[in-house]
């Protein structure tokens, strides 16, 4: 009995044994924290899009990452080269309408808060009689905005006499249009009078064009649409299909910006031009100002 009693404490021992070492080894192996794998920072995107006349050259800014848009102006007017050389952006789009015979602008533009750009001061704009019916909705086109929200960061498209939201304040803004999403504005922004038969965009006719837009999650989207070399007369985009390709893009804000032999884009040490001769050659037309995209 005494035997018996002594061999079940000995296989006790060893089992007890035993698990001590199967449990060291789980915890030897197994981490007290637990590790999360670190996301990839949020980078810029740059992709391209054939479209049935032209091809669309795209910048994704994601929302929340390192990247700001801003605007640019410049008293004289350059390349989106000049102004990449001059701010060192990554990317750049020219953005609002300017007069090439004064080179003043035609589209207000304001930069950390002060307005630098005034279209009310154009001379040739005020005084011109066939815009004088239209001024008042000229001067109050839809804008490309940067807002502060306490410490956030957020953008939005708004006519120009549009208050902030609630907490935020207004940082910067450019001035262009139409609004192109959640609907076009054409006529709401003085760009088209079908009683008297004016379109000054040519809306509905294929051309190089320039848009912005802002997707659902705050992402930024600058899209540079160029005609194709071998059909100049007759590629481009309309303003209507502009904005269905902005929301394939997933934005649910967009503004159309200066278009036609202003649109060009700069990505990466790269320049893109949208509009072309009847030879097929880029039209590198300098620009009054433009939206950079700089590292915050």
């Amino acid at each position: 009995m005494g035997l018996n009693v002594k061999k079940i404490r000995l296989l006790a021992l060893i089992l007890i044994s035993f698990a001590m070492v199967l449990w060291f080894n789980f915890r030897s192996s197994t981490p007290l924290i637990p590790t999360i794998a670190s996301s990839p920072p949020k980078t810029i995107r740059y992709f391209e899009r054939t479209l049935p006349q032209s091809i669309a050259h795209i910048v994704l800014i994601p929302a929340n990452s390192r990247f700001l848009v801003t605007p640019a102006l410049s008293q004289k007017v350059g390349t989106v080269e000049e102004f990449a050389q001059k701010h060192r952006a990554v990317a750049i789009l020219n953005a609002g309408f300017f007069d090439p015979a004064n080179q003043k602008t035609t589209s207000y533009v304001v930069i950390q808060g002060k307005l630098v750009a005034d279209p009310k001061e154009n001379e040739r704009l005020v005084n011109n009689p066939n815009l004088k019916p239209y001024l008042g909705k000229i001067f109050n086109r839809a804008e490309f905005r940067r807002y502060l929200c306490g410490q956030t960061i957020r953008y939005s498209i708004a006519l120009h006499s549009q208050s902030p939201p609630v907490g935020c304040r207004l940082v910067d803004a450019i001035g262009a249009g139409p609004s192109l999403l959640p609907e076009i504005t054409l006529a709401k922004e003085g760009f088209v009078d079908n009683a008297n038969k004016r379109d000054a965009l040519g809306s509905n006719q294929p051309n190089a064009r320039t848009a912005v837009g802002i997707t659902r999650d705050g992402s930024v989207v600058l899209v540079m649409v160029a005609q194709k070399p071998s059909a100049p007369a007759n590629s481009g985009v309309s303003l209507p299909a502009l904005a269905d390709f902005m929301k394939t893009l997933g934005a649910n804000q967009a503004m159309n910006l200066d278009g036609g032999s202003s649109s060009s884009l700069y990505y990466n040490g790269k320049t893109f031009y949208g509009k072309v001769d009847l030879e097929g050659n880029s039209i590198k037309r300098p620009v009054k100002s433009v939206l950079l995209v700089q590292e915050n």
